[in-house]
């Protein structure tokens, strides 16, 4: 099932409400923009989505959909957290929709927040009774909280609806075998096969239940069954194995565990299993090594050790068997077996008085009979959970949808498509912000159409003393050979021009001004050059013609930082004087301009590079107080947060930062929370 099917799921849920809303509140452009907004969900790019649902809110904050909408985005991008959010802000403004209850409660369930899922899943239903999903995922976490007897109930509800749903009878077959009722689950999962025969995982599920009550045949029989309808669960392989091997049948039981192994590499279940076919094989050294990978992929499984100890023991490799021996032991104090192994070891390495103290050690614990542990060394049944879920399917499950489309047809590319919170990103802060002729973004600006702009820039724009409007840019474009010829061009055009300004110049003339914008346009053609040097002596120049120039000053900041910067990676030697130059021109700036938000985050970058944390943060909270839409100032003040311990408000941070459009807080949120 695809993303899809969750919103359709709960828009049918909302549909009867949001239809009698009438045409005074369905204004052609936000049902245009929402409508855009829900075409992208479908496809997948939460992120695109995230934006188009932005905007509906920003034009009508009174709207409860676009906030459900937008939660529904943020769940699939891993931002529990912004999600939560967005469901208690479409609840506020319209408390009788059970979709954003729904949600809420999906995401209390997946935060482990059982008994809150539960109120909510029951809230839900109070305005639609008979919605089967809603039932569903209630009775999922009834049984989760250990509550069958409600969570059955709750099924059998639906059975009676609809006693031929194969997927129904799966789902009581689950909750039967937590409840560890597995005659209850034979049945269960007997009925979803004969409603549902070409599903592998009914026959899975069957199988490893015939398993457990030791019905080899039967067993064989339905896991045969999900193998030949193409199951690709490790589980059915290594299931099927364990019936070859109790009848030993030892060559289709080991290419059943490759199978499994190739199926799920990472599983330690699978290399255990295969390993002690290996010893009863007497093939020692490939036992050896799939101990070793389970032990690799899961540390704390004590029989693991149990067995690469027995097998250390027949390759007489008397040290490394007593290590294993000794971490049961340490952990298991009261397993008398691994005393006996640790003494055998022992012996055989000429330790005969530790191995005398190891027997007496066993002796004095067998008096205690009671306290004596035992662990699992026979081959294991696959996990009682038939299948492991798809936390994106819970969204609909049991509520089947017959339509099937080809998403491939539909589909268009994106980087920012799908679950972009696997998408590894490191842990840095985003740069600072420019003023330059040119302006590029990174995907998450163009997504969100960040408009970067402040009223003195764009009155200086406006009077046209420039060949090119300013514009904010936190990526500046990498220049063209042709384009580096054609600024060094102008830059000759202008100290010429410079020149004749200076022989002209009078106090209070016309010419100043002239001459104070060509030093500007000059200070910016340097810097595109890279000759910050040059930059600051002009643009030093044109503040000391102009002291009202503020921008000139934040320019003058961030052109001091480039050289420092470039200082740094050359490895030449930075003055403590140069970095407070820096940041008295921030200062500057927003003292004259305390709306300047930018000057706020490029001082808070700063403050960061200083590792003064907590400074940072005042002054990235002071940007967002001058814009309450500043991504970055989000984003950076998230992870500054995280620096110091405070992860919950990073995440918090990091939420709003994804939710403006910087993609790449989804997976720091996944990493962090």
């Amino acid at each position: 099932m695809r993303m899809r099917q969750l919103w359709q799921i709960i828009l049918i849920t909302l549909a009867s409400w949001f239809l009698t809303l009438g045409a005074t509140q369905a204004q052609l452009n936000t049902d245009r923009i929402t409508a855009i907004g829900r075409n992208a969900l479908y496809f997948d790019d939460y992120v695109l989505s995230i934006q188009y649902f932005n905007q509906v809110i920003k034009l009508k904050p009174y709207l409860s959909e676009p906030y459900l909408l937008r939660a529904i985005a943020k769940i699939q991008l891993g931002d529990y957290l912004g999600a939560e959010l967005d469901c208690n802000a479409a609840i506020n403004r319209n408390p009788f929709q059970p979709g954003a209850y729904y949600t809420r409660g999906y995401i209390y369930r997946h935060t482990n927040q059982l008994e809150k899922a539960e109120r909510d899943f029951s809230e839900a239903l109070i305005f639609a009774p008979e919605n089967r999903t809603y039932i569903a995922m209630r009775a999922d976490v009834l049984a989760e909280m250990e509550q069958y007897e409600r969570a059955l109930h709750d099924i059998d509800h639906l059975l009676h609806r609809d006693p031929q749903s194969a997927a129904l009878h799966f789902e009581k077959g689950t909750i039967c075998l937590r409840s560890n009722d597995t005659l209850c689950a034979l049945n269960a999962f007997t009925h979803a096969t004969q409603y549902d025969s070409q599903n592998p995982a009914n026959w899975s599920a069957l199988g490893m239940v015939q398993l457990m009550l030791n019905n080899q045949e039967e067993a064989l029989d339905a896991l045969n069954q999900s193998i030949e309808h193409d199951s690709k669960w490790a589980g059915d392989y290594i299931n099927r194995g364990i019936i070859y091997y109790r009848n030993h049948n030892y060559r289709s039981a080991l290419a059943d565990y490759d199978k499994a192994v190739s199926l799920a590499p990472r599983d330690a279940q699978c290399y255990y299993n295969r390993g002690v076919l290996r010893q009863e094989l007497g093939d020692y050294n490939r036992a050896l090594d799939d101990f070793t990978q389970a032990i690799n992929l899961a540390p704390d499984r004590i029989e693991l050790y149990y067995q690469r100890g027995m097998v250390l023991l027949q390759l007489r490799q008397w040290q490394e068997a007593l290590g294993d021996f000794n971490t049961i032991i340490h952990r298991y104090p009261y397993f008398l077996p691994a005393y006996y192994l640790a003494a055998q070891a022992e012996t055989s390495l000429g330790h005969g008085k530790q191995a005398y103290q190891l027997r007496q050690q066993a002796f004095q614990l067998e008096q205690n009979k009671d306290s004596i542990q035992s662990l699992q060394t026979d081959m294991l049944v696959a996990d009682n959970q038939p299948q492991q879920r798809d936390r994106r399917k819970e969204f609909s499950a049991l509520a089947a949808q017959n339509q099937e489309s080809n998403d491939e047809e539909n589909k268009y590319d994106s980087d920012t498509r799908g679950s972009v919170q696997k998408r590894y990103t490191d842990v840095v802060n985003e740069p600072n912000i420019f003023l330059s002729y040119y302006a590029t973004t990174t995907n998450a600006n163009a997504l969100r159409q960040t408009n970067y702009s402040h009223v003195t820039v764009d009155a200086y724009n406006r009077e046209m003393h420039l060949p090119a409007p300013l514009r904010f840019t936190t990526h500046e474009v990498n220049l063209t050979a042709d384009m580096v010829n054609q600024h060094f061009a102008q830059i000759s055009t202008l100290s010429h021009q410079i020149d004749l300004l200076e022989q002209m110049a009078m106090p209070h003339s016309t010419n100043n001004q002239q001459l104070c914008a060509a030093y500007i346009s000059r200070a910016f053609e340097f810097a595109l050059v890279q000759d910050y040097t040059s930059a600051l002596d002009d643009v030093t120049r044109a503040i000391l013609m102009d002291g009202d120039l503020y921008f000139a000053y934040f320019c003058r900041a961030n052109w001091r930082y480039r050289q420092l910067e470039y200082r740094r990676v050359m490895g030449e030697p930075t003055e403590a004087a140069d970095f407070e130059l820096m940041m008295r021109d921030y200062d500057y700036v927003i003292t004259h301009l305390p709306d300047f938000s930018f000057a706020y985050y490029n001082k808070a970058n700063m403050l960061c590079i200083q590792q003064d944390f907590k400074a940072a943060i005042a002054y990235y909270t002071q940007a967002i107080n001058a814009d309450s839409d500043f991504a970055e100032a989000y984003f950076n003040r998230g992870l500054t947060y995280i620096y110091i311990g405070e992860n919950d408000k990073g995440i918090a941070d990091l939420s709003k930062a994804g939710e403006l459009g910087i993609y790449q807080a989804y997976n720091l949120i996944s990493r962090f929370q």
